[in-house]
């Protein structure tokens, strides 16, 4: 203190202008000028105690302590305190890592057009953005607005480039044909089917004018040298790509048309396969990979057998389609079906095996070891195994994104750098949604990379705690205790994985799947450890497959594929929770840019990220749940009425659909209708009489129910039974294409088979505060078409024709003296 003058005594610790020395000194020296002491200040007010002692601050001293806070604040320092971290956050690299994020960003408002756009907008808004964004290099701020941009407007271009290079011929209406074509691959399913691909060479009788290119067909059975690259022909009933089973949901016809999939369907008997000609050198060299593909499944479930094999199989060369049905819901309740996919941290595990195996190799020879690169030679190795494995895993686009992700990093290691950095994942991205740009709106790249980069962010921040603490030299103690240790920290860094992960990809669950998974973070403590070993018996057993000697490592996987199936069927039996409705689409979009903030940000305005997670959660239930679903095939209606009931017109309904409907209008049970015989007294009930919250009630072709709203809907077969319900239903759905509404004078809204077939599966909305229930619908398909969606309208029922009838033969009468 003896350095500092008289000014920052009376500046520092001072009350009333007076220093604490002069305040709290014994004497007060003769030459000191006088001074007025502080008046006393008023008594505070003295709050009640709780139970513990503790006093509560009053409410008006807390809100007066925080306006001092605010007073304090010095703004244009704040805004010098922006500016300085986001000059930190640009010089770090943060402009490169926000690139994949811009590009999304086009990439979805392509796809989210009601209209097709022309080609020449995209490719002059790039040219526009481009030739700015070079113009305005000396003005850095107004620069990187345009380079984002210019991003964005590539986003877009890209994902028209891929809709117009990808132009998959869709079949229009369901038509039955003989058909000639290749197999492509060649699937045995759960239930005793067998599902094919087929490039189409040729259909007779009829002749389709525009035949698709690419099909996927069930068959009961198939010869036996049936493989891939064989001809085959077969009568098939080919039926046309289907859309959204409701408004928002996964479409079916977006998803085909990108895959090559012009349409789908069953074989009318069994294919047969016929003399074989020339093929394509391509398509030779697919034929090969795919006979190799079933041949090592083949030999998987015959070592393995049961369940344990198909899932061995799925692993190892991804043919997953005899998984049983119940196993994977299982996985699905308890959050781990990702370990089916072929994804990540398969890709993972295998280029982490072959890395270690190698490196243990290269240590056995120290000499060469110490002379050599040993890490980038285990590195180069692991990239050709992933390589491989994507072959044989069939090169889905789950396997191909995470390939590429891989890919990058162990290139990275090659090249002496990080692997593990967020600039390798914005590469890897960035790659991705240039070959595939399509693939930005599905559940699977979002999921991906939402949890990459989650985990990503959390290690490189957990690197830097660590390096900015002090740690003192770790004495040492027993093996038991160093084991002991090591199991502990590997356990708590497999929770933290699983809760980081699960929580960044959780509302990206809930909006394309509507389910959670509660007790994900136990599954995937008990699974992991298993799955680990697992995939390493898996690479050992794929490396040794060609010298016979994989038998070994086999029957282990297949064991511990039971003590894995055993889990997952345990703990999906205490799962208290699965179908959690529908969220609103603006929480997830809040929760992604938090997402992105805070995972990309190094400095302080990572803080940004806040305000966007509570926005997101404030509105998650900023949506408004269904009153009435139909199918887009007008055979299927379902309403909720209440007590966790879903009520359908149907006993045999589609199961995906209504699964999907239960999920989405968080139900529970599926009550069937009651039907009854023309004239049975128990259906003489007036229908103003039926209770809110009732079932279906079917006679005479006419279904009706009553929302627990009020409102009454009623399902016809065609126009003539439809129009008794006009003097009182609020919906009325026609399943005949060729009707139209009967109601002149209702306020009832009618839905004809003709406008569903056009514009899609339906959602119905009663108003709660109309005294007549008046309902809104909304479509799952909007016009004018997308590509995705031109088939629709060639259809017969978009046409409003009868289902086709095939003509009767003309009865041939034999004279009396032919008999």
């Amino acid at each position: 203190m003896a350095g500092r003058g008289r000014g920052a005594e009376e500046g520092e610790g001072t009350t009333a202008g007076v220093s604490e020395r002069l305040l709290f000194a014994d004497t007060v020296p003769a030459d000191a000028a006088p001074v007025s002491l502080p008046e006393p200040r008023p008594a505070k007010e003295i709050l009640p105690t709780d139970d513990d002692g503790f006093r509560p601050a009053s409410p008006t001293a807390t809100i007066t302590r925080l306006r001092k806070q605010l007073g304090r604040v010095s703004w244009p320092a704040f805004h010098r305190s922006i500016g300085n971290a986001a000059t930190t956050e640009l010089d770090r690299g943060i402009g490169f890592l926000l690139v994949p994020v811009f590009l999304a960003t086009g990439v979805i408002f392509y796809f989210s057009l009601n209209a097709e756009p022309d080609p020449y907008r995209p490719l002059a808004a790039v040219a526009l953005m481009a030739v700015c964004a070079l113009v305005s290099r000396s003005r850095p701020k107004t620069h990187l607005l345009f380079m984002a941009a210019f991003f964005c407007a590539l986003g877009f271009l890209a994902a028209k480039v891929e809709t117009w290079r990808a132009a998959t011929p869709m079949l229009g209406s369901e038509i039955q044909t003989r058909l000639t074509g290749r197999l492509v691959s060649l699937e045995e399913m759960e239930n005793g089917r067998v599902r094919l691909t087929i490039d189409v060479i040729s259909t007779a009788h009829p002749k389709l004018r525009y035949a698709p290119e690419r099909v996927r067909l069930s068959a009961r059975k198939v010869p036996a040298d049936m493989t891939a690259g064989s001809l085959l022909t077969g009568y098939a009933r080919l039926l046309q790509p289907t859309g959204p089973v409701r408004p928002d949901s996964y479409d079916f016809s977006f998803d085909s048309y990108f895959s090559g999939i012009g349409a789908s369907g069953f074989f009318l008997g069994n294919p047969k396969t016929i003399a074989s000609q020339e093929a394509p050198a391509t398509a030779n060299l697919a034929s090969a990979i795919e006979k190799a593909r079933e041949s090592i499944a083949d030999h998987i479930r015959g070592l393995v057998g049961g369940p344990e094999g198909e899932i061995a199989a799925a692993l190892i060369v991804g043919v997953r389609a005899g998984i049983p049905d119940e196993i994977n819901e299982a996985m699905r309740r308890t959050g781990i079906y990702h370990i089916i996919s072929i994804s990540g941290l398969h890709m993972a595990l295998v280029a982490g095996t072959i890395m270690l195996l190698l490196r243990g190799a290269f240590a056995l020879f120290p000499d060469f070891a110490s002379r050599r690169p040993v890490k980038k030679y285990a590195a180069a190795a692991a990239l050709l195994s992933i390589a491989a494995y994507l072959v044989f895993s069939g090169i889905v686009v789950a396997a191909e994104r995470s390939f590429i992700m891989l890919a990058v990093m162990l290139v990275a290691v090659l090249f002496d750098r990080a692997a593990l950095t967020m600039r390798n994942l914005a590469i890897s991205a960035i790659a991705v949604i240039l070959v595939s740009p399509h693939e930005v709106v599905g559940p699977s790249f979002q999921m991906s990379f939402a949890a990459t980069a989650a985990l990503v962010g959390a290690y490189a921040g957990w690197s830097d705690y660590r390096a900015d603490r002090t740690t003192a030299p770790v004495p040492k103690r027993s093996f038991l205790h160093f084991a002991s240790r090591k199991l502990v920290m590997g356990m708590g860094g497999l929770a933290m994985t699983s809760i980081i992960a699960g929580s960044a990809t959780a509302l990206f669950a809930i909006w394309h799947f509507q389910r959670v998974s509660p007790l994900s973070l136990l599954a995937n403590l008990a699974v992991m450890p298993i799955v680990s070993v697992v995939m390493f018996l898996g690479v050992a057993s794929a490396l040794t497959m060609p010298f016979g000697l994989d038998w070994p490592f086999l029957y282990l996987m297949g064991k511990g594929l039971t003590a894995m199936i055993a889990i997952s069927g345990w703990i999906s039996e205490r799962s208290p929770v699965d179908a959690v409705g529908l969220i609103s689409i603006q929480s997830v979009l809040f929760v992604t840019i938090a997402l992105v903030i805070a995972t990309m940000a190094t400095t302080w305005l990572r803080l940004a990220a806040i305000p966007f997670a509570v926005a997101g959660l404030m509105t998650v239930s900023n949506t408004r749940t269904p009153d009435v679903l139909i199918s887009e095939d007008a055979h299927l209606v379902a309403m909720p009425i209440g007590g966790g009931e879903l009520a359908v017109n149907r006993v045999r309904s589609n199961e995906f659909t209504t699964d999907n409907w239960k999920r989405a209008l968080v139900a529970e049970t599926i009550v069937e209708p009651e039907t009854f015989e023309t004239g049975d007294a128990r259906f003489d009930i007036e229908p103003l009489d039926l209770p809110p919250g009732s079932p279906f009630y079917c006679r005479d072709g006419l279904c009706l129910a009553r929302h627990p709203s009020g409102a009454i809907v009623a399902l016809a077969e065609n126009r003539k039974t439809a129009r008794p319900a006009c003097a009182f239903a609020d919906l009325i759905v026609i399943d005949d294409a060729t009707a139209y509404s009967p109601c002149w004078n209702s306020l009832a809204l009618v839905v004809t088979k003709r406008q569903l077939a056009r514009s899609g599966s339906a959602a119905v909305f009663f108003d709660p505060q109309s005294a007549t229930a008046q309902a809104t619908i909304r479509y799952a398909v909007e016009k004018p078409y997308r590509p995705w969606h031109e088939q629709r309208k060639y259809s017969r029922e978009a046409r409003g024709l009868p289902p086709y009838q095939r003509p009767e033969k003309p009865v041939v009468k034999l004279a009396p003296s032919a008999q």
